[in-house]
């Protein structure tokens, strides 16, 4: 899962960013208004955390410009102003939530993950691919009952391919869902994250082709 943070208070955004990347998401961010509707603009996210005080252009411009282009994103709102009309002014310029601040990183993890499952109904479900299972509660993924111990980029990586079935990625696709956009790695690193989950999954019992290489265009998931 891709979550963008928009927000000016750098320290408030690496807090942030790294609560949410210890809980497995891919995390992408952004200093000012016009910065995070590019990448909102240009880039699949699955969650949006937008502040409404930015630089440039305005946490409301800002959403209400991702509505009118049809950017259905859910959009958590933060902000230092508690009042209800400045909740209802950011709820209905298309936010889908809103928290003030100060907050706890607990609430915000909380809130995420609710925005999560009522954009995605098979968030929280436990996701299997024959004998291969990951379940998305608790982060863990298992081979007939052996539980795989896992990078997070290796979890988040066999998340993607259970989400999308016989999809093929490419190696560009990868990167674009797994790392965060300032610090994007070569093509080899993909490579490398290919074998190590591959040698973990024959490690457990998997077919060794479990995660087959179509040749020219990337990778997927062989077929049951």
């Amino acid at each position: 899962m891709k979550i963008l943070i928009i927000e000016d208070d750098e320290r408030l955004s690496e807090l942030i960013a790294e609560d949410l990347g210890d809980q497995n998401y891919t995390v992408e961010t952004a200093q000012d208004g016009l910065s995070g509707w590019e990448l909102a603009s240009s880039f699949h996210y699955d969650l949006i955390l937008l502040d409404i005080m930015l630089p440039k252009l305005d946490g409301i411009s800002l959403c209400q410009r991702l509505r009118s282009q049809e950017n259905t994103t859910p959009v958590l709102m933060l902000t230092a102003r508690d009042t209800t009309t400045d909740k209802v002014v950011g709820l209905d310029a298309g936010a889908d939530d809103y928290l003030v601040k100060p907050f706890e990183l607990q609430e915000l993890a909380a809130r995420t993950r609710a925005l999560l499952r009522r954009h995605q109904t098979n968030y929280s479900s436990t996701l299997k691919w024959g004998d291969l299972e990951l379940d998305p509660n608790r982060c863990e993924v298992t081979y007939k009952d052996t539980l795989l111990s896992l990078t997070p980029k290796e979890y988040r990586l066999l998340e993607m391919f259970l989400r999308n079935g016989t999809r093929v990625f490419s190696r560009t696709q990868i990167l674009d869902h797994l790392w965060a956009f300032e610090s994007c790695p070569e093509e080899d690193t993909v490579r490398a994250h290919i074998k190590g989950l591959r040698q973990k999954l024959k490690s457990a019992g998997a077919p060794p082709d479990l995660i087959e290489t179509v040749y020219g265009l990337g990778y997927r998931l062989k077929e049951i």
